[in-house]
């Protein structure tokens, strides 16, 4: 039998290294290649068909986007594709547009990178996965509870923009990334505003914030080493905050 094919995508070398290991541990899949945004990750697709891609969610850059609009259009120009995506983000109602979206599993950036293997497995068999650290925010989602009640009453394009925009993007930036005109782009920011009962872009960016729609961890922080892999760090093991996750440098106690 011959191993899984697998394309990795995220912008960030450090977890792309730290996927590479994590998938060498499995002897049935085999790792194409590595992208770091939306423009490699497709021609490395038409170049060489894989049977599973893993990809970030938030890769800023590239003609095909990120997020839902990447992964819709995977969907549409590779349909044997499985799916699986990389995220900080722990919003129990964007992880369910994921999965409608056409996402197959879906992984933790604060779980073990083992899991990346155990999704891709997963994927394979067309069933359905999500890692310890997301699976109670998916269960409360589906419940109607944990603070998201007002998320799905925003389309999939609204929590689109406001996740861009809570990333730091302006509204004419995530109009180029989207392929919408800016009028567009300032219609579903304002509507998820009305919506959601905000009144100003900052409380729409501690919206995002609060709720799992966007991440600052990352940005900031640096690879964790632990046991020759790197991963992605709780802030709760350091005395952070619960729920939020950053990558940092910690060398493995020699045994």
């Amino acid at each position: 039998m011959r191993p899984t094919r697998v394309v990795v995508a995220d912008d960030h070398p450090i977890i792309l290294l730290g996927v590479r290991h994590a998938l060498d541990a499995f002897d049935d899949i085999a790792l194409l290649g590595q992208a770091r945004q939306s423009t490699e990750l497709v021609e490395m697709l038409r170049r060489a068909p894989a049977d599973v891609v893993v990809t970030d969610l938030s890769m800023p850059g590239g003609r095909y986007g990120d997020g839902l609009a990447l992964i819709g259009y995977l969907r549409r120009h590779f349909p044997d594709l499985r799916i699986v995506v990389l995220t900080m983000l722990g919003n129990g109602a964007l992880l369910r547009r994921l999965f409608d979206a056409g996402a197959v599993t879906v992984v933790g950036k604060c779980d073990d990178l083992s899991h990346i293997g155990l999704a891709v497995r997963h994927a394979m068999r067309g069933l359905r996965h999500v890692s310890p650290s997301l699976r109670t925010a998916l269960e409360r989602a589906s419940a109607g509870g944990g603070g998201v009640a007002s998320l799905p009453a925003l389309s999939p394009r609204e929590i689109e923009v406001v996740r861009l925009f809570a990333s730091g993007l302006s509204v004419s930036e995530i109009g180029l990334q989207l392929n919408r005109s800016i009028k567009t782009i300032s219609s579903h920011k304002m509507t998820a505003l009305r919506k959601l009962g905000l009144t100003g872009d900052a409380q729409l960016i501690e919206y995002a914030r609060v709720n799992g729609l966007s991440h600052g961890g990352l940005a900031r922080g640096e690879p964790v080493h632990r046991r020759g892999r790197w991963r992605v760090e709780p802030l709760a093991e350091r005395g952070g905050p619960k729920g939020r996750c950053e990558v940092r440098r910690k060398r493995a106690a020699r045994a």
